[in-house]
């Protein structure tokens, strides 16, 4: 038996000014799946997701999240109904607490405040590999914990599924694999991914299906492999054939 897709997204059509970001988008999302996106940069991937979280309203098409058709809902909406998201840039507030910051997701994203809160919080700490930094000021993290505290704060709000915007951009080689190994957790604890991600050998590490995006439309959808090897997505965007050892 087929299950019914948890996202669905349609037709979904984006301009700014003369600019094209979204370009007659079609995909769907399956409870529990891990989908990556790629391309090159100012291919709309980051407006795909600002679409999706409701940050930027749609100009044409439809969302279907959980049986329920989100298209104009607003964004606090949308968190509440399961939708989490993490951002390119960490932004915490710097003069909170680590915990304090994935409090406020509990309490004002998920609507939860309280002990109920307190104890939704400490969960995403310990999710996210946090929770031994509970008490330090957020703004003395490093880029690593920082990236660890946007998930955290998503995952506060117990989301059914979570947006990722390059999460392991700037990290080091040696700081990508703990990250790769929190959202692998975080798969395993039941949750959906839509993954934005350069650092493409850790997206092929964590993701069932790839999306390769160029000029707001979709290039190719399917096995991350096959994407890969596809030539219109080599020469758009990897340039050459990538290694799927790590290299292109």
């Amino acid at each position: 038996m087929t299950m019914a897709p948890l996202l669905t997204v349609s037709g979904l059509h984006k301009k700014f000014g003369s600019v094209v970001t979204a370009n007659d988008i079609n995909f769907e999302v399956i409870a529990g799946e891990a989908l990556g996106i790629v391309g090159p940069n100012g291919a709309g991937k980051s407006t795909l997701l600002n679409l999706i979280g409701g940050v930027v309203p749609v100009d044409q098409g439809s969302m279907i999240f959980d049986g329920r058709d989100i298209t104009k809902m607003a964004s606090a909406e949308r968190a509440k109904a399961g939708i989490g998201r993490s951002f390119q840039i960490p932004r915490p507030f710097t003069d909170m607490t680590v915990f304090e910051n994935v409090y406020v997701g509990s309490s004002f994203a998920g609507g939860v405040r309280g002990q109920a809160g307190y104890e939704r919080a400490y969960e995403a700490l310990e999710v996210s590999g946090l929770l031994h930094l509970s008490e330090k000021p957020a703004g003395q993290l490093r880029l690593l914990d920082r990236k660890r505290l946007e998930l955290a704060r998503a995952l506060a709000t117990q989301p059914k599924l979570i947006l990722l915007d390059e999460i392991a951009g700037g990290l080091t080689e040696r700081e990508i694999p703990p990250l790769v190994e929190t959202i692998t957790q975080l798969r395993s604890a039941g949750v959906t991914v839509v993954w934005i991600e350069h650092i493409v050998h850790a997206l092929v590490s964590v993701v069932d299906r790839l999306m390769c995006m160029a000029e707001g439309r979709v290039l190719a959808i399917g096995d991350p492999h096959e994407v890969l090897k596809s030539q219109e997505v080599i020469e758009v965007y990897l340039g050459k054939t990538f290694d799927m050892d790590g290299d292109v």
